[in-house]
């Protein structure tokens, strides 16, 4: 009798799991995630100065299937230099738009149809559009909403453009 109810338990657990982890990899592939964020380029409005934990963001996918985003938002995306490595970043600039650079070998670009311009908000010390020109909307994992950790940070991530970027243009 006990091991019926052994074999059954197993059998359940099988089938369970055979259904939890398709809609659990469909939904952090499709909806959301979490990540932790490293290093010292989105300083100060991630990984503050003078703390020894990174900050853990929610990544919403859903959020940019489309590929909406507004200047100001915090996304992550694909490296261009390396496709195994996500960063992120805030738009600075959307398609058509002229942005002061800060750093890059032109002093203005004109955001080509189909990119965007990210900065980290730490200048000087981001690996950016700065370093690699205007990033293709392809490249977008997802657009960070949420400061799920440490606890005594817990906050809405809200569209903020640098002052130095307040006056990016539209054509």
């Amino acid at each position: 009798m006990a091991q019926l109810h052994g074999r059954r338990y197993v059998r359940a657990f099988i089938s369970g799991f055979f259904v939890a982890v398709p809609v659990t990899v469909t939904f952090l592939d499709r909806v959301a995630c979490i990540a932790r964020v490293e290093g010292v380029s989105m300083q100060p409005s991630l990984n503050p100065e003078g703390r020894h934990e990174s900050d853990v963001v929610l990544l919403n996918r859903w959020h940019i299937r489309k590929f909406e985003v507004q200047r100001g938002d915090i996304v992550s995306l694909v490296s261009p230099k390396n496709p195994e490595q996500k960063i992120i970043k805030r738009v600075i600039a959307l398609e058509g738009d002229i942005v002061k650079t800060l750093g890059h070998k032109t002093r203005y670009v004109k955001v080509p149809r189909g990119h965007m311009w990210v900065e980290g908000d730490h200048h000087g010390h981001s690996f950016d559009s700065n370093a690699f020109g205007p990033v293709s909307l392809g490249l977008l994992h997802a657009h960070a909403t949420h400061i799920l950790w440490p606890p005594n940070r817990w906050q809405k991530l809200k569209p903020l453009l640098p002052v130095e970027h307040e006056s990016a243009q539209n054509d």
